[in-house]
C-alpha cells in the first residue's frame, strides 16, 4: 500500500512518530508519551491502549529526542560490591529485566568492597544517569551514602544505614540465619559450625549474629563455633579442611552464603564424608547453582530484590516532589533440599 494511504504522517524515512501513536490510541501526544515512559499515574487500560498502538505501528522511540524533551538520560547507575559470581549476576538480571520493560538503560560499576572506588564510580556516573542503585554492605559505606548529592535520586540495597531521604531495601539476615539453625537443631544436630563472611560486611555480621542467637535459643549450652570466611568457594573449601583436620565433632555446617557452602560440600564429599548423613550443610542466598547441587539454603530471591529496587527508583524519578525514605525489609525463606535430612523437603 502506498505510504500516503495509511492515514498516518510518517517520519522522513517512513517511521511512525509519537503523534501517530497518539492519534491511533485516541489520546493527546503528552498522554501517549507518559504511557510509553512508564508514568505511574495512569489507568492501566489507557497505558495498554497506547502500547498496542505503538506495537501495531512499529513505533520505536528516539532515545536522544526523548531524553532532550524530558531533560533525562533514561539511564540509571548501578554500583555493586562486585560483578562476578552468581549472587551479583542474579541481582543484575532482576534490575535489567525491569529496566528493559521501562525503556531504561543501566550503567554498571563495581566497588570491589572499596569505598574509595565506589566514590570514583559515582563521580564517573554524575551527569550521565537519572538516578542510582547502590548496594554497599561494607560498614564504611555510611560515609559514601552521606556524601551522595541530595538532588540525585538513589535507592539503597543492603547498606548499613538508612540515609535521610533515601528509600532502602534490606534482607532480614538475622531471621534467615535463625531459621537455618532451628532446622538443623530440629534434625538432631548439635555440633554446628558457622562459616562466616567478611568482618566488615553487614550481611555477614547479621548472619553471624543470627547463628549465635539461634544456637542460644534452640540449643542452650551447645557451642556456637565460627570459622572465618570471605564469601568465596575457596573459603568453604578451607573451612572443610579445618573441620577434617580438627579433633572436635561436627555434625552440621551453616555457611553465610551458598558459594562457601558449595566449597565445603564438595571438599567433605571428596574426603568421603557422607552428606547429610554425617554432616548436614545449609547455605544462604539460593543462587541457581544451589538448586542443581540440591543444597539446603536460605532463599533471598536476589533477582526479585534487584527488580524491586529498580521499580522504586523509577517511582522516585516520576515523583521527585514526593520524598520516600521508607525501609522495605525482605524476609528470606528456608528451602530444604538434599544436604539436610528431612522427609518433607520443599526443593523447588
Amino acid at each position: 500500500m502506498p505510504a500516503g494511504r495509511t492515514g498516518l504522517k510518517a517520519g522522513p524515512v517512513g517511521e511512525a512518530t509519537i503523534r501517530d501513536v497518539a492519534r491511533r490510541a485516541g489520546l493527546s501526544v503528552a498522554s501517549a508519551s507518559r504511557a510509553l515512559n512508564g508514568h505511574v499515574v495512569m489507568r492501566p487500560e489507557t497505558r495498554d491502549r497506547v502500547i498496542e498502538a505503538a506495537k501495531a505501528l512499529g513505533y520505536v522511540p528516539h532515545a536522544g529526542a526523548r531524553s532532550l524533551s524530558m531533560a533525562r538520560s533514561n539511564a540509571v547507575g548501578v554500583v555493586l560490591p562486585d560483578l562476578h559470581g552468581e549472587f551479583f549476576s542474579e541481582m543484575v538480571r532482576g534490575i535489567d529485566r525491569e529496566a528493559t520493560g521501562l525503556g531504561l538503560q543501566i550503567l554498571l560499576s563495581n566497588m570491589h568492597s572499596n569505598v574509595d572506588q565506589a566514590a570514583h564510580a559515582l563521580r564517573a556516573m554524575r551527569g550521565r544517569v537519572d538516578g542510582l542503585l547502590i548496594m554497599a554492605p561494607q560498614a564504611s559505606s555510611a560515609i559514601l551514602i552521606d556524601a551522595l548529592p541530595a538532588t540525585l535520586p538513589a535507592v539503597l540495597i543492603n547498606c548499613p544505614v538508612q540515609a535521610s531521604g533515601r528509600p532502602a531495601l534490606r534482607i532480614d539476615n538475622k531471621a534467615g540465619a535463625e531459621a537455618a539453625v532451628a532446622h538443623l537443631i530440629a534434625g538432631g544436630r548439635r555440633s554446628i559450625v558457622h562459616i562466616c563472611g567478611p568482618d566488615d560486611n553487614i550481611d555477614a555480621q547479621e548472619r553471624r549474629t543470627g547463628f549465635v542467637d539461634g544456637m542460644r535459643r534452640h540449643a542452650p549450652g551447645a557451642p556456637a563455633r565460627v570459622l572465618p570466611g570471605d564469601f568465596s568457594e575457596e573459603a568453604g573449601e578451607a573451612a572443610a579442611r579445618a573441620i577434617l583436620a580438627g579433633g572436635e565433632r561436627v555434625d552440621a555446617v551453616f555457611a553465610a552464603n551458598d558459594m562457601m557452602a558449595i566449597g565445603c560440600l564438595q571438599t567433605l564429599r571428596s574426603a568421603g564424608v557422607a552428606v547429610p548423613e554425617s554432616v548436614a550443610i545449609v547455605g544462604f542466598d539460593d543462587v541457581p547453582l544451589a538448586r542443581y547441587l540440591s543444597l539446603t539454603t536460605v532463599r533471598v530471591r536476589v533477582a526479585e530484590i534487584g527488580g524491586r529496587a529498580l521499580l522504586r527508583l523509577n517511582q522516585l524519578l516520576a515523583n521527585k516532589d514526593s520524598p520516600d525514605n521508607s525501609l522495605e525489609l525482605h524476609i528470606p525463606d528456608l528451602v530444604i533440599r538434599g544436604t539436610t535430612p528431612n522427609p518433607n523437603r520443599n526443593d523447588s
